[in-house]
């Protein structure tokens, strides 16, 4: 019963599964031919819009080449007008040039005879002009013999003497002439500069100072030269880092020489050592101490120095960095000269210039005073003195102006206002004026000499003398050698000589002298 269960269910599985597979194929048949169709359908449809298209295609190609045929056939017929218009104007300048040809070929025909004219006047003229030649010479010839026969000279002694002659009356008008000359020049600047400059030097004068840079100090005997030097040299290490300076003892006997490029320290140890000489009490503590006091008051001074000189030449509102820098000044020298009374000697002449031709007084002062500012700052400033000097005004807050006026006095940049001009000036005559720079005696004794040397060079000079500290060389001249025409011309030529083999600074005047005396006996 089982064996048949199972086979019965087997044959009935496989049955199902035949018959199963026979409708699953009779359907996917019917699909495929469906599908078929359909494709076939598609098919057509794609074939009529295809044929469409080309037709489409092909009409608008049509189209498309009948409007580029219109558009090339437009194309050719502007460029067939504009090639016909450019044909008639090339026709015309051809024209215009063929008439232009003509007249210009009959212009030169015309300046060719004219030529050939004047080319035959020129030979007659060139005929005549050797018939005049030859008359002249014979003429000259005659008039030499007659010269000779009255005169008793030869031809060379006669142009000697024409020449001679020619050359005083030439002298004369020259020399008249460059004294006219010379006087019209001069004129206008000296009744512009006269009062100005001569005004402003003659209201104002100053001493010269001759500080040293380097100071010295006695000392009271040798136990205080122990007490400086201290144990293994302490206490002087200690006096020199708390002054930043040298201090030289063993060189001069007695003495301590102290030494260092920035004044205001060497002021500092000066005034250190004395107190602690005074003292007696020498020791690292009470070096600090007692230059640390110094500086204070050495700091105070120096504002108490700016504000009295700011207050003398009336310059208010001075930052007070300003005024301490200025007061610093006291204690600085520049080409043998105090920086603080320079400055307020160039402050006095800017102040009186500037009265003189108008200007602002005060701020003129006020500029001038503040000119050297950069030569008491230190080496952190960069830059020359007028830079550093003219940074340092502003970032304190001087007005540009000011600033300028400092920058330009040294011709580091040119001046560009009245009150650079009028600082330059000022400048310029403080450093000029005698016994402002300090001078070799021999140097200064040899220009002398070189000046006299020059004006005894000239013939007819009697003797010569150099004055005015080598401003000015007078020269005596023989009044029988040089007459007074012939003195105007020695007085430029030794001018000229010493402009081109002397160096000096400023001007020299040159007075040459010539006198005659008539002297007689009464006996």
């Amino acid at each position: 019963m089982d064996m048949t269960a199972i086979v019965s269910l087997l044959g009935g599985i496989s049955v199902g599964a035949f018959g199963l597979y026979g409708i699953l194929k009779l359907t996917g048949q019917k699909a495929m031919l469906s599908a078929e169709k359909e494709a076939e359908k598609i098919i057509q449809r794609a074939k009529g819009q295809m044929a469409k298209i080309e037709k489409d295609a092909t009409q608008r190609a049509k189209d498309f080449e009948v409007r580029a045929r219109k558009n090339v056939e437009a194309d050719i017929r502007k460029e067939k007008q504009r090639i016909s218009q450019t044909e008639n104007t090339l026709k015309e300048k051809e024209a215009k040039l063929d008439r232009e040809v003509r007249r210009r070929e009959e212009q030169l025909n015309q300046k060719t005879r004219e030529l050939d004219e004047a080319a035959e006047r020129l030979n007659v003229s060139e005929k005549r002009l050797g018939e005049m030649e030859q008359k002249a010479h014979q003429q000259v010839s005659d008039l030499e013999m007659k010269l000779q026969s009255a005169a008793n000279m030869t031809p060379e002694q006669a142009k000697n003497e024409l020449l001679n002659a020619m050359t005083a009356d030439a002298q004369k008008e020259m020399s008249a002439r460059i004294a006219q000359i010379e006087e019209e020049t001069a004129g206008e600047a000296n009744r512009r500069a006269r009062r100005i400059l001569a005004t402003a030097v003659a209201r104002y004068a100053s001493e010269v100072a001759t500080e040293r840079t380097v100071s010295s100090i006695p000392l009271t005997g040798e136990e205080m030269k122990g007490k400086i030097i201290g144990r293994e040299g302490r206490n002087i290490r200690a006096l020199e880092a708390a002054c930043g300076v040298d201090l030289i003892i063993d060189e001069t006997p007695e003495t301590v020489i102290i030494s260092s490029f920035d004044p205001v320290r060497r002021e500092v140890a000066r005034k250190a050592l004395e107190k602690l000489m005074e003292d007696g009490r020498v020791h690292p503590a009470r070096i600090e101490e007692v230059v640390e006091k110094v500086k204070s008051e050495l700091f105070t001074s120096m504002r108490e120095e700016g504000e009295k000189v700011c207050f003398e030449l009336g310059v208010h509102n001075v930052n007070p960095n300003i005024i301490k820098i200025l007061g610093g000044l006291k204690y600085r020298q520049g080409e043998g000269q105090n920086m603080l009374h320079y400055s307020v000697e160039v402050a006095n002449l800017a102040g009186l210039i500037a009265e003189e031709i108008g200007a602002d007084d005060k701020t003129a002062r006020r500029a001038a005073l503040l000119h050297a500012i950069g030569r008491g700052l230190d080496h952190t400033f960069e830059g020359s003195y007028a830079q550093a000097g003219a940074e340092f005004a502003k970032r304190n807050g001087e007005r540009e102006e000011i600033v300028h006026a400092i920058r330009a006095h040294g011709d580091e940049v040119k001046p560009e206002s009245t009150l650079a001009h009028i600082v330059q000036s000022a400048y310029n005559l403080t450093r000029s004026r005698p016994g402002a720079r300090r001078s070799n005696l021999d140097t200064f004794i040899k220009r002398l000499s070189d000046l006299e040397s020059v004006a005894n060079s000239f013939d007819g000079v009697a003797r010569s003398y150099a004055i005015q500290s080598g401003k000015e060389i007078r020269v005596i001249v023989d009044s029988g050698k040089v007459t007074d025409d012939q003195a105007s011309m020695l007085s430029r030529d030794i001018a000229r000589k010493i402009e081109r083999e002397l160096n000096y600074s400023g001007q020299v005047r040159v007075a040459v002298v010539r006198e005659t005396r008539i002297v007689e006996h009464a006996r």
